[in-house]
């Protein structure tokens, strides 16, 4: 396995949208991002706790789903070990030059073929005068709009066998299984995995298409549990469609509320800010069939769609 905490944290992700008006309004009216540039098709939103100079690129495009995720490494080292692990393991696309505020980095794929690109030079956020906050340690004054997520929190990716996708953030990214469900005959239905202290940032859920390169979720983090319940009053006054929640997952303890954006990408928004491990010994909890049969925490069965929708669609 690789060293650890070679990854610092989730850096963006790249969405790609085929109603580019209706997933901007979204992202900035209801969640609350700030736009902070464009280029070509592409917007850059900032979530208001972020230090850098975005959170997530809109792109758009014919269809829906996930272009690229970036992770920031711990360091120059570390992104040139990172690199050369991808290589070695031939999952690597090459180098690519500074852009959009981050420094050289490597592209990467992980074996369903997602594209992960590597990182350590950025250019922190500066706020205008509009957005500088009263208090020097925030990164930008709190936008009062919407639900005001307060930072990227994770993404869940859906594939079509997701043990080797987790064998590979494992064994060349340096990550970590924190939680994972084990089917009745042994097999990985989906791995939560980590970098750090925070329980986890990629997920592999094992795509009932058997397609490749989907995406399950993109998920936003609140300031707390009861911004989850002010985030389903928003959605349901701005016509967004509410797929399922809130509830409580019992797999890593998140409250969610789970909604489809305009342009058929599924957003998480969570509340896991009380999920850190701690532990450097911590020993993997795995997930039966059963176990998962009872529903979520509070013992909700998980709607179907769940289990089906992912975007880009496929018929």
């Amino acid at each position: 396995m690789a060293p650890r905490h070679q990854i610092a944290h989730l850096g963006h992700v790249e969405l790609l949208t085929p109603e580019p008006e209706g997933s901007l309004w979204f992202f900035t009216e209801v969640l609350g991002l700030t736009e902070n540039g464009r280029r070509g098709d592409s917007v850059h939103l900032r979530t208001w706790d972020d230090y850098e100079q975005y959170s997530l690129i809109l792109t758009a495009h014919e269809t829906s789903g996930i272009r690229r995720t970036t992770l920031r490494t711990s360091g120059e080292a570390e992104l040139e070990r990172l690199a050369a692990q991808a290589q070695g393991a031939g999952r690597g696309s090459g180098w690519l030059s500074a852009d959009d505020g981050i420094g050289p980095s490597y592209l990467c794929t992980d074996p369903d073929g997602h594209e992960i690109q590597l990182y350590w030079e950025t250019e922190w956020y500066d706020p205008p005068d509009g957005l500088r906050p009263a208090l020097k340690n925030q990164a930008q004054a709190y936008p009062g709009r919407g639900v005001c997520v307060r930072r990227l929190d994770h993404v869940n990716y859906l594939a079509a066998d997701s043990a080797p996708n987790g064998a590979f953030v494992q064994d060349v990214l340096g990550g970590e299984v924190s939680e994972q469900i084990v089917d009745d005959d042994g097999t990985i239905a989906a791995q939560w995995l980590h970098f750090t202290n925070k329980s986890y940032e990629l997920v592999y859920t094992n795509d009932w298409t058997g397609s490749n390169g989907r995406l399950h979720h993109v998920a936003f983090a609140t300031d707390t549990r009861e911004d989850i319940l002010r985030a389903a009053d928003i959605c349901l006054d701005r016509g967004v469609f509410i797929e399922t929640g809130p509830h409580k997952h019992a797999i890593q303890q998140t409250l969610f509320l789970y909604v489809y954006e305009p342009g058929g990408n599924r957003i998480e928004l969570c509340n896991p800010l009380s999920r850190l491990i701690l532990a450097p010994d911590w020993r993997t909890i795995s997930w039966s069939q059963a176990e998962r049969a009872k529903g979520q925490a509070w013992g909700l069965k998980t709607i179907e769609s769940f289990h089906t929708h992912g975007t880009p669609p496929v018929s």
